[in-house]
């Protein structure tokens, strides 16, 4: 399993409206989450809002069997979920997954598990 962690800037003003859409996820469109994820390989996922002096942060935690392929996915998937997901992003942070950030993605440097 790989895990990625990034945190990324909420947009200003953006942040009642990206806890809807993570509440959202969670609840009325959860199936459409759910299969979402499965068809990219992601086995879980979580959202955690930061507060800080330099604007809101969302951090996010993905473990996949994957995850270029989940990315790769996120970004390219004409499901009509995963296509959505994508103008949300946008509209949280600004960017598009689409065009990924040049930059190699976040480096794990500690993964520590219990056994």
């Amino acid at each position: 399993m790989a895990p990625l962690a990034m945190a990324l800037p909420l947009l200003p003003g953006k942040t009642e409206a990206w806890k809807r859409w993570v509440q959202e996820m969670a609840g009325a469109r959860l199936s459409e989450f759910q299969a979402s994820r499965k068809r990219l390989g992601i086995i879980r996922e979580a959202s955690f809002l930061q507060q800080t002096p330099q604007g809101d942060m969302a951090m996010l935690y993905i473990e996949a069997q994957d995850i270029a392929y989940a990315l790769q996915g996120l970004a390219t998937s004409q499901e009509p979920f995963d296509v959505l997901f994508r103008q949300k992003t946008q509209e949280f942070f600004g960017f598009d997954l689409a065009q990924p950030p040049s930059g190699p993605p976040p480096e794990t440097v500690f993964d520590w598990r219990a056994n």
